[in-house]
């Protein structure tokens, strides 16, 4: 402790005070220059010249002579102003605060050793968190270090300040200082300043390799080098949350996430969490991964981390590696700012990151940060290099039917009424998207003026869930109808029905399998739909996501085959991840183009096909959801493929009562077709379930077209049978009808006689 009270011990103990006492070091190191610039060339002060600076030099003039002595008056926040002048220039800064900054006079003649011992005194009394001083204590900055670094940003806080830099570095024309021009104003003399220029250069480069402060125009002299700080850390230094204007950053504060022992997790995970903060401050390692489902609360649970070590947490993602290149420090890159805004806010820095299958994310160590990391990834692919060297790494897996029923009651509340078993059973979701649906299906039964919130608004509340990388890969199709609107024989009924009770079941079956299970199940479905073109297969899986009241999308091969090494597989990997993250029923049409069997490898083709197929088979195997297969041509599907189905259902072609049952179904209810024709066609024209609907659709076309509405007529579905025959490039053998007069008449007689 000083033997003497430090003249700023009024003053309170918080950043913005302490980033002020900083900033007024600064000018005064800037008016040092000045006067010594001014004395040397034997003319008058730039305060004639600027008038601006007057406010500033009658502040720090006011008490020279009571420097050491305490009590008496102190620089006031609105030093600089001059005759009710905003110091900021309109550009917000110290004066824009109330308070002093110090509680004492201190004058110009006060030399730098002055500043920092005052500073430094200060600081022994504060107890919260100090941007300013957590650089010296996690990246060991010196006073002059970090006295440089707000000197090279009081434009930021002053813009007439810009003015004066741009005069004093002629014939340079930039308004922010130039690395020679901060080096002559942190040695307050221009003796000093050319003297000192090399370890100057080498304090704003350390700067600039922390990430603090960026060097443009690097392709000029070094001396001539433009200096520029950060706005998101000028913000940060200031005291204030930063504008986090580079993608891919968000920064959350310590109240928007529950404590470690409140998070609704599987016991065993919780216990390991509650060691991680220990470990990392006890330096065991430096890194702590976490995988899991996206939407299983990963960012809550490294929020709630970052809260035990009493931190904020910095969410960063990543859209690639932090760029190479010449000019980078020039460019805002996110990778070089997430270090220091983590040190200046103390967070907790996490890199959200999505690796393709067998992609492994290089993660630098972060510049200008010292501390822990975290990382949070899907369960596939793989995160190296420095950040993550010593690192732990933990399983979220998906969440109990226990846990999640509690999340459905803490989201819903009391609005869930009689529903919550329902719901809790029928929507399994990460908890994460549990949280989000549950609040978002309150909004819903609001919006239809009912109290409680049933499955319907969950239903409709899981489709604001983000889905747009589900929507790119695959089609959502509409859900509807019941197993009463198809028309099958027994067997195939029968393997639908299992179908059904699998999937309500899925959950509730694993608790009760045998030991010789182990860990090899888990609760997804994958079936199998077997049959030619228009039996049903996919009306099937339309009516199955009916009835599980959830919602079908259909795997347009199209976007997820692509010709380069890697990205199938890609491809696949977000379309399966999202999809059971949504816990939707994906459905796989003409699903042997993706699943055929493995074949010899006689080329570059061969081994790449072969790849995806492996991956496919391997993926299939860790599936969470409903999957839906469908092919025309079952022969073709890998054998390892077809054991890994848990249900095959077998779709044949209608027979003729089936047939009939069919055109029943499709024909309008106010239809004049004849109840001999509709047999006659069921019997001779073996059309599957896919013609007889295109066929009747057609039929009710002409009848509309021709004023009759729904007045379907024999002549309408005969015309609209002959037209599938036509198509499939077949003869009808419908006998022809509507010959009326002439020589249909004569021909009808004649083959009349001749039967």
């Amino acid at each position: 402790m000083p033997l003497r009270a430090s003249p700023f011990a009024a003053l309170p103990r918080d950043a913005g005070t302490h980033f002020r006492l900083f900033y007024f070091a600064a000018v005064a190191r800037v008016y040092r220059y000045l006067s010594a610039l001014a004395a040397a060339d034997g003319g008058a002060p730039l305060a004639s010249e600027f008038p601006f600076l007057a406010g500033y030099e009658a502040e720090l003039r006011a008490c020279e002579a009571a420097a050491g002595a305490t009590g008496a008056r102190g620089v006031d926040a609105t030093a600089g102003a001059g005759e009710g002048e905003d110091v900021t220039g309109g550009a917000g800064g110290p004066a824009s605060d109330a308070d002093n900054v110090a509680g004492n006079d201190v004058g110009i003649e006060c030399g730098p050793e002055w500043w920092r011992e005052e500073i430094e005194s200060w600081e022994q009394e504060a107890e919260c968190h100090l941007p300013l001083r957590a650089l010296a204590s996690e990246l060991s900055l010196t006073f002059e270090e970090r006295l440089a670094l707000v000197l090279a940003g009081l434009v930021e806080e002053d813009i007439r300040f810009g003015a004066l830099f741009a005069a004093l570095q002629e014939p340079l024309s930039a308004r922010r200082p130039c690395l020679g021009l901060l080096g002559a104003l942190a040695a307050g003399t221009p003796e000093r300043g050319a003297a000192s220029a090399g370890s100057w250069h080498g304090a704003a480069l350390r700067l600039a390799e922390e990430g603090l402060l960026l060097a443009e125009n690097r392709a000029a002299p070094r001396a001539e080098w433009v200096t520029r700080v950060p706005a998101v850390v000028w913000d940060a230094l200031r005291g204030q949350t930063p504008r986090l204007a580079a993608d891919g950053l968000w920064l959350h504060g310590h109240d928007e996430f529950p404590a470690l022992e409140e998070l609704v997790l599987d016991e065993r995970l919780r216990e390991k969490l509650a060691r991680v903060p220990e470990v990392l401050e006890g330096g065991h390692v430096r890194a702590v991964v976490l995988r899991g489902m996206a939407g299983g609360g990963r960012r809550t649970i490294m929020g709630s981390l970052a809260r035990a070590l009493g931190r904020r947490l910095l969410v960063f993602k990543p859209r690639g590696g932090p760029k190479e290149r010449d000019d980078r420090n020039a460019v805002e890159d996110p990778w070089r700012l997430a270090g220091p805004v983590a040190t200046l806010a103390r967070a907790f820095p996490v890199f959200s990151i999505d690796p393709a299958p067998g992609e492994t994310f290089e993660l630098p160590a972060l510049a200008g940060y010292r501390g822990p990391v975290g990382v949070v990834m899907r369960r596939e692919g793989g995160a190296a290099g420095e950040a993550v060297r010593h690192a732990v790494t933990l399983e979220l897996p998906p969440p109990a039917p226990a846990h999640r029923r509690e999340v459905w009651t803490r989201a819903l509340g009391p609005r869930v009424n009689g529903a919550l078993d329902e719901i809790a059973a029928g929507f399994i979701l990460p908890l994460g998207h549990v949280h989000r649906a549950g609040h978002a299906a309150a909004a819903y039964a609001a919006l239809e003026r009912r109290e409680h919130v049933a499955a319907e608004d969950v239903r409709a509340a899981c489709r604001t869930l983000n889905r747009q990388k589900l929507d790119t890969l695959a089609q959502r199709l509409e859900a509807g109808g019941g197993w009463t609107d198809l028309v099958l024989d027994e067997i195939t009924a029968a393997g639908l029905a299992d179908l059904e009770r699998r999937c309500r079941n899925r959950e509730r079956l694993l608790p009760h399998l045998g030991a010789g299970f182990g860990n090899s199940a888990n609760r997804g479905v994958r079936a199998l739909f077997d049959g030619p073109s228009g039996t049903g297969k996919t009306l099937a899986a339309r009516v199955l996501a009916s009835v599980l009241k959830t919602d079908v999308y259909r795997v347009d091969l199209a976007s997820v085959v692509n010709k380069y090494i890697g990205e199938t597989e890609k491809n696949l990997s977000q379309l399966l991840a999202r999809a059971e993250e949504l816990d939707v029923i994906l459905l796989v049409d003409e699903g042997d183009a993706l699943l055929t069997s493995r074949t010899d490898v006689k080329s570059a083709n061969d081994r790449y096909a072969n790849l995806e197929t492996n991956y496919l088979l391997q993926r299939l195997e860790t599936y969470e959801g409903v999957v839906v297969v469908t092919t025309n041509a079952g022969n073709r599907i890998d054998q390892a493929f077809q054991r890994r189905f848990d249900v095959l259902v077998s779709f044949q072609p209608p027979d003729a009562q089936e047939r009939l049952l069919i055109w029943r179904l499709h024909l309008p209810a106010e239809h004049s077709v004849s109840r001999g024709f509709l047999e006659e066609a069921a019997q001779q024209c073996a059309l599957t379930g896919g013609q007889i609907r295109n066929a009747a659709l057609y039929a009710t076309l002409l009848a509309v077209d021709g004023g009759r509405g729904g007045q379907v007529r024999d002549e309408d579905a005969e015309a609209a049978v002959r037209r599938e025959y036509q198509k499939a490039g077949a003869s009808c053998p419908l006998r022809r009808r509507g010959l009326a007069g002439g020589h249909g008449a004569a021909l009808e007689g004649f083959l009349a006689e001749l039967g």
